[in-house]
């Protein structure tokens, strides 16, 4: 008796998926994608501390496993690629974040000072057109949060109350608005990359 193929329960292995991906078949990514997005997820949260930049990062991960499956030479198993790509990722990140951490730790020392030349001055000027920029961007209840933290310095749980909101969807307002003010800000200084 021959045996009748069901396309439902076979899964494919995968080096089969690999195979399949580098031929180019969206098929073959869907599968990658529901079989490790929410392992690789939890990984990058567990590292990250942070939902919000460790879906980004995941994001990233599959964006770059699509862009690349032609020329990917994939030479351990798939997971073990992914993962070691997530934490190279968030590694990166925590770089980016520690370089851009220093440089305002610095200007601000500097603005503390006073002591500050004419290339620093011009460089804070375009700084603090950037953040203008990037606070003119957001959205204005999440504005409204994020001036009521970081300029007025309010705790979660007093913006909770003053905007009737949850102090969950304040911390994602205020995680969301901290992206958007990186991203601003990053276009226009190559050392943040």
């Amino acid at each position: 008796m021959a045996k009748i193929f069901n396309a439902e329960t076979h899964k494919s292995s995968d080096k089969e998926l690999i195979l399949s991906l580098k031929e180019g078949k969206k098929t073959a990514f869907v599968e990658i994608y529901d079989r490790y997005w929410s392992l690789l997820l939890s990984h990058a949260i567990r590292m990250l501390q942070d939902e919000d930049i460790a879906q980004d990062v995941v994001q990233d991960v599959f964006q770059m496993l699509w862009e690349k499956h032609l020329t990917l030479n994939i030479h351990t198993s798939l997971s073990s690629f992914l993962y070691s790509s997530v934490r190279y990722r968030i590694l990166d990140q925590m770089k980016r974040d520690k370089i851009e951490d220093r440089f305002l730790s610095t200007l601000q020392t500097e603005i503390e000072s006073g002591v500050t030349s004419t290339d620093d001055a011009i460089a804070e000027k375009e700084f603090t057109r950037k953040i203008e920029e990037g606070l003119n961007k957001l959205p204005p209840k999440m504005r409204t949060v994020f001036e009521l933290s970081r300029i007025h310095e309010y705790s979660y749980q007093e913006i909770s109350k003053e905007l009737n909101l949850s102090e969950n969807t304040v911390k994602k307002q205020i995680s969301n608005s901290l992206k958007i003010l990186r991203n601003s800000i990053k276009k226009g200084y190559w050392f943040f990359c």
